[in-house]
């Protein structure tokens, strides 16, 4: 498993994560399983957040870490907070409160990042920085970042902050790349020139923020995966055709497009199958060329100029 950096956190891990929002209700020798997979191909990096089973993804994780025997200096543990039952609230006794909770139900003394889940537009960044450098001066969390933010966000965020912001979670995957459009078809009256989100992908390049993306293989809002979906039949069939080349899975090749990327992207991947897990791995590996980037990319209905 390659490895990447975290912004300029210092830290240095696998090229791509396993997304925790799907193992609550697995059973124990299953996520076992997943967890041991995942660790033996070099997965050290685990993401969770709050909301995953009403916290209940988190008591799991720590359950299956504990049964296994692995040490917490092996792991990076990443969570989120923010988002409530019909609201955002990045209010600082929240934030306190949640990051509590979450280290008593990972079974853990400190976080390596705790990323603020969603834009709250009522966010007062001063009460943000407050709660953060308790977070950080008490070492129950190391590092920070964001997710769903666009540019003007994270600075609006980031100035009243002593410590940079070191992640965006963003989705992304082969048929949801809006971020990659609008820098193609600049000047365009086409669809994919519009900006929705402020140029993030090269604003985070610039800014030496990680992208992660997450929902690597659903097309839409949560709608379903494209593979093997007869909606997209022109990118299956360049799928297949490209998996027989470089002799992966769909599943190994939509995460292989987005790792190809410069930007130094992290998935974060939801699969509770190890086989998938390994499926991914393997990909890791492969060295993606341009054309067959380009071809992909194509091939989920977006246009070249």
């Amino acid at each position: 498993m390659k490895k990447l950096k975290i912004g300029t956190s210092g830290l240095e891990v696998s090229e791509v994560s396993l997304g925790c929002m799907r193992i609550g209700g697995m059973e124990n020798a299953a996520l076992d399983k997943l967890i041991a997979t995942s660790l033996d191909a070099g997965i050290d990096f685990y993401d969770h957040a709050d909301i995953y089973g009403g916290g209940k993804c988190e008591e799991v994780f720590a359950d299956s870490i504990a049964r296994l025997g692995i040490d917490r200096s092996k792991l990076v543990l990443q969570s989120k907070c923010g988002i409530r039952k019909g609201f955002f609230d990045f209010s600082k006794e929240h934030i306190l409160d949640s990051a509590d909770r979450i280290l008593q139900r990972l079974k853990t003394d400190y976080l390596d990042i705790l990323l603020l889940h969603r834009p709250d537009t009522l966010i007062e960044p001063e009460e943000v920085a407050e709660a953060f450098n308790i977070l950080h001066d008490s070492g129950k969390v190391r590092n920070f970042g964001v997710s769903n933010f666009n540019p003007g966000q994270v600075e609006l965020l980031q100035a009243s902050l002593p410590m940079k912001l070191q992640v965006n979670q963003l989705q992304l995957s082969i048929t949801n790349t809006g971020m990659i459009d609008r820098g193609i078809t600049v000047n365009m009256k086409h669809e994919n020139s519009v900006d929705r989100d402020g140029g993030i992908l090269d604003y985070c390049r610039l800014k030496k923020i990680t992208i992660q993306a997450w929902s690597p293989f659903q097309y839409g809002f949560f709608e379903g995966v494209f593979i093997d979906n007869p909606k997209f039949p022109e990118l299956n069939k360049v799928l297949d055709d490209l998996c027989a080349t470089y002799g992966v899975t769909k599943t190994g090749m939509a995460i292989a497009w987005i790792q190809r990327h410069p930007a130094r992207i992290q998935s974060v991947l939801g699969t509770t199958s190890p086989d998938r897990v390994q499926q991914v791995v393997d990909a890791c590996n492969i060295d993606l060329s341009r054309p067959h980037w380009y071809e992909i990319y194509r091939a989920a209905g977006n246009i070249l100029p």
